[in-house]
């Protein structure tokens, strides 16, 4: 056996050890084994750090939700066979919830969700949630969530996410994450770590009343689809969008349809060699009156009013002449 598969055998085993060690302090609330065993320190060649960054990873993540009145509806889908996982607390009561239903009657302020590490994907988590005003993420060190599909879509309501720590190193999956989240007029991204995101079609759908998306900070160097990304982000004064690579999208339609607010768009970087669909990509941008595209590759363009539909004649002279078409 080489080094190499002898080393990943041994930290597959100090791995599992420390799974097993961590549920055991977390039943017994104590580091005290592991602080004062050497012995077993030494053998396994762990310090009280490696367990402490370790336990991190399988920390529960904690949610606050603030609801909107008292209406009785679901203020959060839970899947069937992943209930256990999920605990809810109203208000500061010590008392678990078994529900994830609010009751008419009832005069919540706050909720308090506990989601336990076995949890691996946010798929659906706030979808249609219409009882919340506000969502916050508290503690978040976890990195084992690989689809935030749907997470947000038609929360209408919503006025604020609040995202101060969040982890989406392993997710690969943000499309419809931001679905018409209508009400929301800004969204802080900074911590979001695009690596290995694939689909961001319909990310932010519909945001309408978002005046300013700061997404400088993406990584979109795997992603494929970018169809409906922006669509009828309506208030949407400016985007940067220099930091895209788009080597292999092959999709962008109705990128930024109806962005009815953007007066000017720089994707002098855009390499669309891959792209197959740009219908609609700016139907509707009716105040754009700069626009570069300049590396676009004019061959995949098979009809330019499809794509520029409703924006300006003189937008249209300026791309024609540019692409040379």
């Amino acid at each position: 056996m080489n080094s190499r598969n002898k080393s990943s055998i041994e930290k597959l085993k100090s791995d599992f050890f420390l799974q097993k060690l961590y549920s055991y302090m977390k039943k017994n609330k104590s580091l005290n084994i592991m602080k004062y065993n050497q012995k077993l320190q030494k053998r396994l060649n762990l310090s009280i750090k490696d367990y402490k960054e370790f336990s991190q990873l399988y920390t529960p993540i904690e949610i606050e939700l603030q609801p909107v009145g008292n209406r009785y509806d679901v203020f959060i889908n839970i899947p069937e066979k992943e209930k256990d996982y999920y605990h809810i607390y109203f208000d500061n009561s010590k008392e678990e919830i078994k529900r994830n239903k609010l009751n008419k009657k009832e005069k919540i302020k706050m909720i308090k969700i506990i989601i336990d590490y076995q949890v691996k994907s946010f798929k659906n988590l706030f979808s249609h949630i219409k009882c919340i005003d506000s969502i916050t993420f508290k503690k978040y060190y976890r990195n084992n969530i690989t689809d935030m599909s749907f997470m947000f879509a038609y929360c209408s309501k919503i006025k604020e996410i609040n995202l101060p720590s969040f982890n989406t190193d392993n997710v690969t999956n943000m499309s419809y994450m931001f679905y018409k989240c209508s009400s929301l007029k800004e969204l802080n991204l900074s911590k979001f770590n695009t690596d290995n995101v694939k689909d961001m079609g319909c990310m932010f759908y519909e945001c309408s009343s978002l005046k300013e998306l700061n997404i400088t900070n993406f990584n979109t160097d795997n992603a494929t689809d970018m169809s409906y990304m922006f669509y009828k982000c309506s208030s949407l004064k400016k985007l940067n969008l220099s930091n895209f690579n788009t080597d292999i999208v092959t999709n962008m339609g109705c990128m930024f349809y109806e962005c009815s607010a953007l007066k000017e768009l720089n994707l002098s970087n855009f390499n669309t060699n891959n792209v197959s669909n740009m219908n609609h990509m700016f139907n509707k941008c009716s105040s754009l009156k700069e626009l570069n595209c300049a590396n676009f590759n004019a061959k995949k363009i098979t009809n330019i009013n499809e794509i520029f539909w409703g924006c300006s004649g003189e937008l249209k002279k300026k791309i024609k002449k540019i692409l040379k078409i």
